[in-house]
């Protein structure tokens, strides 16, 4: 495979397993993505019209990505499994990654790239016992924020992300039945439902779900079970987002990192905030910290900037008030807490708003990535 097309796998493979939409979304002509157990589905696959000229499709076998007549669909051949637990698999001979059931995967070894599935109610329950040690504590599992690691199927663990659904992905098991997951609700048959129909048996699966959640474990973890869970904790999204903060940190050599609103804040008097803006919105930005430096990674926009320490307490009191006109009124209210003078306020809004990024701190800041 040529070095485009590996990029090109790479993205792919991403967006089908967390189920996010690839940079510029799934609108358009065929799904992202398709995955197929068996190769002699192929052929029918690529007769219907579930697929168009965005779209990749992964296929047990020898492919070299070629591009076929009609669907102008890609197909790139894989070995091994993308869906089993315990497994390893290989695409285009390029590309190599082993697939690890949540439960188990803190007493694994990370050989490489691993895509972490919840294959079940046991493995769902780690996930949330994680999520709440995290949550309380400000201890993340050691696995889950380590960059060759991505959890599968986000919406259905809580994610905010939209766009999940059969123009996203879709996974078609040995007998043909299609879902957008292998643990996931069947919405149809390989050779027997076109994109109509697939996506108007996703509308009635997901029906009150802006993310489509009920669908991607659907099969594994019963709806009575993950609904209340993920209900009860309408901050999950934002521990997804605070995981690939870790990760991304994490690969460029930043270890010992705590999260803002994590079992504790940098500016300890903000525990005592009531109501803080920010620990059930994942599009808000994440402050992160160190003994010896301060981060701040803006949801959407890719960039992680350095503080310092000044900037980075002005930051954490933005993030919890939810604006400067609140942070002001907070401080003002006589109990002499969080005093900030308003010149450091506009410094620090200034910097992140001269950059295009949102209400965030600004000072002599370092780019850690672009």
């Amino acid at each position: 495979m040529h070095e485009a097309l590996i990029s090109r796998a790479g993205l792919h493979l991403r967006s089908w397993v967390t189920g996010r939409p690839p940079a510029g979304g799934a609108a358009g002509d065929g799904a992202v993505t398709v995955v197929l157990e068996e190769p002699g589905h192929l052929e029918a696959l690529l007769a219907s019209d579930v697929v168009g000229p965005r779209t990749l499709v992964l296929v047990p076998g020898e492919q070299e990505g070629e591009e076929h007549d009609g669907s102008g669909a890609t197909v790139v051949g894989y070995e091994g499994s993308l869906s089993e637990p315990g497994g390893d698999a290989s695409i285009g001979g390029t590309l190599f990654l082993q697939v690890q059931d949540y439960g188990t995967s803190p007493y694994m070894s990370l050989l490489g790239t691993t895509l972490v599935r919840v294959a079940g109610q046991v493995d769902f329950e780690a996930f949330l016992a994680d999520a709440d040690l995290a949550r309380a504590e400000g201890e993340f599992a050691a696995f889950a924020v380590s960059p060759a690691v991505q959890i599968a199927d986000l919406p259905a663990l809580g994610g905010a992300d939209p766009g999940d659904g059969p123009d996203t992905r879709l996974y078609v098991d040995r007998h043909g039945g299609i879902s957008v997951s292998p643990y996931g609700l069947r919405l149809g048959t390989i050779g027997e439902d076109g994109a109509a129909e697939l996506r108007a048996e996703w509308d009635r699966l997901s029906e009150g779900s802006p993310t489509g959640a009920p669908v991607a474990l659907g099969a594994v973890v019963p709806e009575d079970v993950r609904g209340p869970a993920v209900r009860e904790r309408p901050w999950l999204g934002r521990y997804l987002g605070a995981l690939d903060v870790l990760r991304d940190l994490q690969a460029h050599g930043v270890g010992e990192v705590r999260v803002s609103g994590f079992g504790r804040r940098l500016v300890p008097a903000l525990d005592a905030v009531e109501d803080p803006a920010d620990p059930a919105d994942p599009r808000a930005p994440f402050l992160a910290w160190t003994p010896d430096a301060a981060y701040v990674r803006v949801p959407g926009h890719d960039r992680t900037f350095r503080l310092g320490r000044q900037a980075a307490e002005v930051a954490e009191m933005l993030l919890v008030h939810g604006s400067a006109e609140a942070l002001l009124e907070h401080a003002a209210g006589g109990d002499g807490a969080l005093p900030v003078p308003r010149a450091a306020i506009d410094q620090v809004l200034g910097f992140f708003d001269d950059r295009g990024v949102p209400l965030l701190p600004g000072a002599r800041v370092a780019e850690v990535t672009a």
